[in-house]
């Protein structure tokens, strides 16, 4: 049996707006793996990009993966043996490198303006030439040679960025555990280190995964192009790679890139917004890119995907962001939720909408945890359930009734509802099998009126709707004088 030795994975998304879905996506594999080898998971934030920063942000990735449960064990908020976690705060420890680099020459500095390299890449488009990127026009000289070669001073600028010089004979294929053996294209001379001291993706994710002990990547297939500069990075400055694991990029349903500008789904934050349970979040994530643990059965807990887990079993195709089958696989869960586990998971999510108040009426949440029982069978997003149960809060005068309900009504409709008043004012007992009992008696049997037409007046009286919860249950959560009043209203309408 072969050992499991302890990993060590990371997810390192950057503050530049609300958190994307892929983040999830990332952390659910990344999470996986370190739990299944009793490993460590490292929360780290690359912030290196200034530009595109956004405040805030990192506070949502904290909040977004903390309500999923995708708990992580060293990070900004925890800290850990490898601290600081954010890029912003470790820039000492990526301009020796690079200084090393360029020593060695396996780097050196460029001086090209914006604009310079805007004008280089419209050309080689124009032209469609057969090898495009920088043209190392920089390569061997300082700023002072280049303006001493008749250089346009308007082409250079003050301060230099640091490159990285790509060898001829750069090795392009690397090994990856969800691919095999994976050939990426040739780059070209990438800048590391920006003129403003911060490093560049490239630099930074090698230097910080070589010193957090980092023993596995997982990230996106956008990044097999870059593997190379990383492998090359890594066997010149004399340390040890890790493994590669390039996972499936998440797709729309016309298979494009999913993204936060054409799909709302993108953002993290969305699913929370719409009532998905974290629980089944996570259970769809992992089988974007992975088969069911029990085969037949798309159901799963995470402790069980975590058991399961095997690189092999990834599937390398890009997956579809299916809503539907999200959709199906929240049901579940809500179903199998204690009722007044569901009563207060629906309180919360009405808080955080805004929906109801942040100290709602104990009255309110009492009758949420009775109906919600009527209502469980039916939900598939925690926002489905305040509107099914919204007659119940209405005061009986500002019952909003449905003109279509009240069209589709047998012209009979009068003579049934006077016909219930009589039974419902006499009722010994008001409990929802009474209030059927007795209904049925007088209105089916004794008047001869099938059901469906039968308790159709009664429904849309006391709900408003054709459609609601089940009926007499509902009525004996209003109580005998709302449905009443509701019933003595709708005739006089």
């Amino acid at each position: 049996m072969t050992e499991i030795v302890p990993a060590r994975l990371r997810v390192a998304p950057s503050p530049t707006g609300d958190p994307h879905v892929g983040t999830a996506y990332m952390a659910v594999f990344n999470l996986a793996y370190a739990r299944h080898t009793g490993g460590q998971f490292v929360l780290r934030i690359e912030d290196t990009d200034r530009a595109r920063f956004q405040a805030g942000s990192e506070q949502q990735v904290f909040d977004s993966l903390a309500w999923l449960g995708l708990d992580w064990d060293e990070g900004p908020d925890k800290g850990g043996p490898h601290a600081p976690y954010r890029q912003s705060e470790r820039l000492d420890y990526y301009r020796p490198q690079a200084e090393l680099l360029l020593a060695r020459g396996q780097a050196y500095h460029c001086w090209c303006s914006p604009q310079r390299l805007k004008a280089l890449r419209g050309e080689q488009e124009r032209s469609k030439a057969a090898v495009t990127g920088y043209d190392r026009r920089c390569l061997g000289q300082t700023r002072d040679s280049l303006l001493a070669q008749g250089v346009d001073p308007a082409e250079l600028v003050d301060q230099p960025v640091v490159r990285l010089l790509i060898p001829d004979d750069v090795e392009l294929g690397f090994d990856d555990l969800v691919r095999g053996r994976v050939s990426a294209p040739r780059p070209d001379d990438q800048i590391i280190l920006k003129a403003d001291g911060f490093p560049t993706y490239h630099l930074a994710v090698v230097v910080d995964d070589h010193l957090m002990g980092i023993t596995h990547v997982v990230r996106g297939e956008e990044w097999i192009s870059s593997t190379p500069k990383h492998l090359l990075l890594y066997r010149q400055l004399g340390w040890t790679p890790p493994a590669f694991a390039h996972m499936p990029l998440l797709r729309n349903p016309d298979k494009s890139k999913i993204s936060k500008r054409k799909n709302p789904a993108a953002r993290l934050l969305w699913f929370k917004e719409q009532g998905y349970l974290p629980e089944a979040l996570v259970n769809f994530l992992c089988l974007l890119a992975y088969p069911p643990v029990h085969q037949g059965d798309e159901v799963q807990t995470w402790d069980e995907f975590v058991a399961s887990f095997d690189w092999s079993k990834v599937n390398s195709t890009g997956p579809i962001v299916d809503l539907a089958k999200l959709d199906w696989l929240n049901g579940s869960y809500i179903r199998s939720l204690d009722p007044d586990e569901l009563a207060r998971r629906i309180t919360a999510q009405a808080q955080t909408t805004g929906d109801w108040p942040r100290d709602p009426d104990p009255a309110d949440q009492e009758l949420l945890r009775r109906a919600v029982p009527l209502i469980q069978p039916r939900l598939a997003s925690l926002n489905d359930a305040l509107p099914q149960l919204d007659f119940l809060y209405r005061p009986d005068d500002q019952l909003p009734v449905d003109p279509e309900a009240v069209a589709a009504l047998r012209d009979d409709a009068d003579q049934l509802l006077a016909a219930a008043t009589a039974v419902l004012k006499a009722l010994p007992d008001w409990c929802h099998d009474t209030i059927q009992a007795a209904l049925k008696a007088e209105l089916v049997e004794a008047l001869g009126v099938k059901p469906k037409f039968a308790f159709a007046p009664l429904r849309v009286a006391i709900t408003g709707r054709r459609v609601s919860p089940p009926l007499f249950e509902s009525m004996e959560l209003l109580g005998r004088v709302a449905c009443l009043n509701r019933i003595a209203r709708f005739r006089l309408r």
